[in-house]
This record gives C-alpha cells, structure tokens and sequence, in this order.
C-alpha cells in the first residue's frame, strides 16, 4: 500500500490547488451523469452520492464507513440524510479539513484497523482509494491478490450479514509491462504516461480489471457493475487544467 508520506505527497498538493477550485468538501472521482451531459459537475456528483447511497440501501440513522475518505464529500452527504459517517484516511490534511467542516474523520490505515477500533458499520463505502492499496513492491512480489483478500476480509467483519460494500476504482484495461514504464519513453506513449502517472501517485498500482477485484472479494457477491469512461475529467480539465487517466470501474457488492 502507499505510504502515509506517499499519500501526503501527493494529496497535500491537490489541497493547495482543488480544494480552492471546487470547494471544501470536494470529490476527486467520477461523477454520475447517467447520460444526461447537461449537468453540472455539482449536479452530478450529487447525483453520484444519491446513487451510492441507494445502492448501500442506506436509511436515515445508518452508521457508515467511509474507506478513503479523502475531503468528506460522501461523509457531508451521509450526514444530510441523516446518517453518521466516519472517514479514515492516510492524509492528515485531509482529516483536518473534514474535522474543520464537523465531519468525523481519522488518520488511520485500513491494514491496521479492527472491529475493536470504531465498532461495526451497517455500510461500507470506498470509493478512489482501492487503487492505492497495492504498492509496486506488492504487485512486484506477487501479493496484490493476498492484499485486496485482506482489505475484503476486513469489511466482512466490520458488516452484518447481507451488510454491503460499494467499492469505486480505477482498474487497468490492458495488462501494462512494469519494466517498461520510464519517463525516458517518448513523450505520448503509454509507457511514459503510466511513468508520470506513478510519478503522481507514488506507492500504488491499480487492479488487472475487474475480475482480480471480484476473484478475491471473499463472501462478497457482485450485485451490479458500472464501467464507464472518465466523463469527469472535462469539466475538471476546464476548471483547474488537470488531467487523470486509466478506466473507472464501480463495484456494488454485498457481503453472502
């Protein structure tokens, strides 16, 4: 998994820049158009909250788990439902600017955490984070299955029976060569971009596609995919000029 210093790394940046740009609690991951273009970016990811709630089959009083929290964006919307939400995440500036909006939010890494920690959680929400949670020297030494095993283990304990985990992230589409990836590729080509996408994001190496996600999701039982393209990035691009890449891929499981 990345490194706590590698997650600050990179989004202590992003708050100097976003936060500025699209507000305290922002979202930095896909938003929810379901075709209909003409919305904007708050409007969809408004949208795309509403969507992860009904899909955790989310009622007012409902204690929910938010793994990655990042600014609180889906904490905010838990709460004006009326649930309670609690965040954990590597980045203590992000946990700060939750607290700083009176979201619960803690400095913790999911490999350490337990039920004795926060109790168990009628829901589990994870969404732009699963793809930190294998490091190169993880995927290097063969362990990205034993990892996303162990973060699937945890949220089976951490739920009820038929409790559910919605679990959004980026997944590799075509296999990439680890060796081949260099900055000193041409300029364009895929084995520079993946470069300066890593330079970006140190520690963290995405999943082969959705099936190593569901192969090693344990008791968890797919309930519905969404694959869609990164529609986000426009109104990203045109607002604060930057640019993301790989394919998103949502996932919305429950636990058999």
């Amino acid at each position: 998994m990345a490194s706590q210093e590698e997650i600050e790394k990179t989004y202590d940046y992003m708050d100097k820049v976003l936060r500025r740009a699209l507000g305290e609690c922002f979202d930095l991951s896909c938003a929810f158009y379901d075709g209909n273009y003409s919305l904007s970016l708050e409007q969809a990811q408004r949208a795309k909250h509403d969507y992860v709630l009904s899909s955790i089959n989310f009622k007012a009083g409902a204690r929910v788990l938010d793994i990655g929290c990042g600014w609180g964006p889906m904490l905010a919307a838990i709460r004006a439902q009326g649930g309670r939400g609690i965040g954990i995440t590597l980045s203590a500036v992000q946990a700060k600017a939750c607290k700083r909006n009176g979201l619960d939010a803690h400095v913790k890494d999911w490999k350490s955490m337990s039920v004795d920690d926060y109790g168990r959680f009628d829901a589990i929400v994870s969404i732009g984070a699963f793809e930190h949670f294998c490091s190169v020297e993880e995927y290097r030494l063969g362990n990205q299955d034993q990892v996303y095993g162990r973060f699937f283990n945890l949220c089976g304990e951490l739920l009820p029976p038929h409790g559910r985990l919605y679990l959004q992230t980026m997944v590799w589409d075509k296999a990439p060569l680890y060796e081949a990836i260099s900055l000193k590729a041409p300029k364009g080509e895929d084995a520079h971009l993946l470069a300066l996408l890593q330079k970006f994001y140190p520690g963290s190496w995405l999943p082969y596609g959705e099936e190593q996600i569901c192969r090693n999701a344990g008791g968890f039982g797919l309930i519905r995919q969404t694959v869609d393209g990164a529609t986000t990035f426009r109104p990203w691009r045109r607002g604060v000029n930057v640019k993301f890449g790989a394919r998103p891929c949502i996932h919305d499981s429950s636990r058999i």
